[in-house]
This record gives C-alpha cells, structure tokens and sequence, in this order.
C-alpha cells in the first residue's frame, strides 16, 4: 500500500474515522433490489404525489460527489449504469449524514429511498438510509483525462472497466456473441463438447506449443494448439454435429491480431465438405453481425463491411494475381515463387517447399487489403496436413480460410479420412521437424487408429472468436477484447503482480 501518497494517506485517516465510530467498513452484503437501467427504463413518468413515489435500493460504485452544505448529490454506478443520489442532512440524520462526508469517489454504497425527478428533469434515489459497502483506499483516474494508458489499462483492466464505460460494453457484447454463436448451432443440432486442454502431443495446427510437465505421471504434456484431432475422434465415435468454445494456446509472438492465449470456436460436420462450411459461415456469420449490432453492415476502423452473402471466392493463386498485383507466370514453379519472394524482401527458411513461399507471398502482399469477407480456397497440400486433397489435384486441398477487415478470421476444410493418406502425411510432417520446423505435427497413432475404425465424410472449421469480437466492437488490436491480455512483465512486476 502506497501510504507515502497523500490521496491514499487522507482515505486511510477516513477509514479509521469511520472504524473508530464503529462504522465497518466492509460488511457481507446488502440486499438489491432494483438496477439502475430497469429504473430509467420503467419510471420515464413519475407519479406526481410524493407518497406515491416507489421505493427502490440499489448498490454501486460512487462516481461524484458534490457536497453543498447539509445537501450531497452523487452518481452510483452498477452493472447496468448509473443512478442520480441525492442526500440530506435531514432525511439521513446527524450520524448518516457524517458518514457521507467520510465518502469518497469510488466507494462502494447501498442506498434505499423514493424516486423523483429534479428540477432538471434527471431521474434520482432521495435516500433515506445509506450504508458503506466498501472503503476505496485508490482515488480512481482524473475524472476529465480518465484511464488513457494503453500499457495501464490492460495491465489493470479492472480500473478500466470501471471508468471507461464503453470497454465494459464491449466485452458485453463479446458475451452476446458467445452466446449467439451457442443458439445458431444447437439450432442446426451440433451438441457442444470439451476436450483436453493438456495433450500428450500437440496436434491440430502446424503451431509451436507450449509446454509442461505432470509432476505425478512424470510426462511431458502440451498446451492444445488446436481441439481439432480429438473433435474427429467424436465424429467417429458417432456424434455428427460437435463444437466446442475455448481456449487454445500458441507460443508465438504478440501483435494487434495475435495472443498466445485466445478464444476459438471450433466445429465438425459429417456427410458434409468444405463448400457446405462456407455456406454455413455466410449464413451464421450474417446472422450475428445482425443480431449484436443490428445490421448485416458493421463499420470496422472507419470501413465499411457487409457480411451479407454471398461472399467473393478466389484460390490462393488468384489472389496472388487479382489482390497482389504478382504475374500468374511466376507462381508456376518453385523457383518462380522463391525469386519473386526474394524480390520482396521475404526471408525463406530451408526446407519451405513452394506452397509454404506462397503463403508467405499472401500474407505479405493479400491478407491486408482483404477488407469485405472474402474466401480463399484450394490451398497447397503441403500447408494442409489434415485436410481432403481435392479430386483429381492431389498438390491441393479442399480448403478455405476467410478474411474480413484485413484479418484471418476462419479457417475449414474437408477433412481427410483415409487412414493411409494421413499416415503418409505425418510422417511427411515428421520430415520437416527433423528439419527444423517448429511447427510440423507429430505421429498421433491413436487419430490413425480412430480413423482406421472409420470416419465419414466430415467438414470442420475454426473461428477465431477475438477477431471476429474486433470487428462487431470496433476493437483496433486483440487485447481490446480479450480481458486479461498476455503481457510482458512491467518494471517491478514478480510473476504478474505489481511488487508492494
């Protein structure tokens, strides 16, 4: 505790007053009964005799306080907004009325009294009785400046919450979009499921794991890159329509659009490919757009973006040519792709085959300017380990992944189910970790044995439920709309905890 700041030593001098008057000044609750936004919404009109005046109690957060003799007035904030509190020496009385002079801006009260309305129309609690909930030993941000700090309002995002109303609404509405995404597909019959979060390999996406180790079991386990392998072993044990909501964990770096900890939503499909999924994302897609913001249309750092369908298709090498501005001629060979990588400025590791150098190419030259939703399909096998190749192009997979506002937002494809096939694969991944990627999968023989039982033609994808909360909020980077952001240790920080 900061006793050398004198803000904090006057509200420390104030709770020991408050102690001393046998006032406590953190008791166990205090009975709600009313929120602030139920009372705007429904007292529009208030009867015009006193006596007639309902009787409310609610609780929040004092956010003014402007004292006027033996008259306060103050603004409570709870959950839902804010309420107008007027306080008197006469209706409190001499001791209550004391102790609303010990109050200060961000303190916690109940307060129960009648609605009116002031003079200047505002909608009001007269209190008849007040009690501390509890003693806010911090003063809050300036009132004009507020909480402005990037670096501060992630680190201690519950200040943030508190004084930046609309970064509260923001992971309400993040709440909304879980929950919409949750009825759209059990609507459609998929059962919601969990799975691992600590796998004995890590599997699902070419990532790099993070890893750990069982203490009792003495085994390495890792983070899950990815639900994906064991979501196929659902659809073969019979469940045809899964999905699951949760974390991934990916050791790689931190930018606007990427955290090593984030949100995916995750689903699978039997009897269905890759062409069905993209219909199904138009579909749910549209239809959470329009029921969080109320139209299909939403506006993204000052763009513009319908997701009404149908959305444009391009293969990754159509958009090399029609977004990036290369000449189809020179994504032919391998050696085309590695000389026009090199003519801008992209560093190619050994071992990167041609469809590798062209992702990098895409990601480089594309992605950005892929504001509208747009579907990049048929990727190169290589970057595909899990995914059907497509008939008759055994150098491509039915593959997709969907880009808006610049950003990856989806990534699907028809599954492989030959057993053969993706042994063949594995060991092709296996290859590429012995030559230094990171990334490559490992051998899983329990999926090739699942899938030696048999699965049926199944579509699967993956959503990235942080971005696609980007941009129905507004949100510039990631960290705007995950709570907790991963962040680098700030000076005097031990294990995450600011040092006292």
């Amino acid at each position: 505790m900061e006793e050398h700041n004198p803000l904090v030593s006057e509200r420390m001098r104030k709770l020991a007053e408050l102690e001393a008057a046998g006032v406590d000044p953190y008791p166990a609750r205090f009975e709600v009964r009313n929120l602030a936004v139920d009372l705007h919404r429904e007292y529009t009109i208030l009867p015009e005799e006193t006596t007639a005046a309902p009787e409310v109690a609610l609780a929040g957060r004092l956010m003014s306080l402007r004292h006027h003799g033996k008259v306060t007035f103050a603004h409570l904030q709870d959950g839902s907004g804010r309420m107008q509190i007027y306080l008197s020496h006469d209706a409190l009385g001499a001791q209550l009325y004391d102790l609303c002079k010990r109050l200060d801006v961000g303190d916690h009260l109940g307060v129960e009294g009648q609605l009116f309305r002031t003079r200047t129309g505002e909608l009001t609690v007269r209190a008849r009785t007040v009690q501390l909930l509890s003693k806010s030993l911090r003063p809050l941000p300036e009132k004009w400046h507020g909480l402005t700090d990037v670096e501060t309002r992630f680190r201690q995002r519950y200040l943030d919450l508190i004084v930046n109303r609309q970064v509260a609404d923001a992971f309400r509405t993040r709440s909304r979009l879980i929950a919409e995404i949750r009825r759209f597909l059990d609507s459609r019959g998929f059962l919601e499921v969990e799975t691992p979060m600590m796998q004995p390999m890590a599997g699902g996406a070419m990532a790099r794991p993070f890893v750990t180790h069982h203490n009792a079991l003495d085994i390495k386990l890792y983070l899950r890159i990815a639900p994906e392998l064991y979501l196929k072993r659902l659809v073969v044990g019979g469940f045809d329509r899964v999905f699951e909501i949760n974390r991934n964990f990916r050791n790689e770096g931190i930018s606007t659009q990427h955290n090593p900890e984030f949100t995916m939503l995750e689903f699978y499909q039997a009897y269905a490919d890759y062409q069905d999924l993209m219909a199904l994302t138009e579909e749910m897609l549209a239809h959470l757009a329009k029921g969080i913001t109320g139209d299909p249309q939403v506006t993204y750092q000052g763009q513009p973006i319908s997701f009404a369908p149908p959305w444009p298709k391009l293969t990754l090498e159509e958009a090399l040519v029609k977004v990036g501005g290369l000449e189809a001629e020179a994504l032919t060979t391998e050696e085309g792709v590695r000389a026009t990588a090199g003519h801008h400025g992209i560093t190619i590791l050994p071992g990167w085959g041609r469809g590798k150098v062209l992702a990098e190419l895409f990601d480089t030259l594309v992605e950005s300017k892929l504001i509208q939703p747009t579907f990049i399909i048929d990727f190169p096998t290589e970057l595909s380990p899990l995914a059907k190749a497509t008939h008759g192009e055994p150098t491509t997979v039915q593959r997709f992944e969907l880009f808006v506002g610049g950003m990856e937002i989806a990534n699907a494809s028809s599954e492989l189910n030959d057993p053969r096939e993706q042994r063949t694969r594995f060991l092709d991944q296996l290859r590429q970790r012995d030559q230094g990627d990171l990334e490559a999968h490992g051998l899983d023989e329990d999926f090739l044995r699942a899938l030696e039982y048999g699965m049926p033609p199944t579509a699967g994808e993956g959503i990235g439920i942080d971005r696609l909360a980007m941009l129905l909020t507004d949100s510039p980077s990631i960290r705007d709309v995950i709570l907790f952001p991963l962040l680098k240790p700030a000076q005097g920080e031990q294990g995450g905890i600011d040092a006292v």
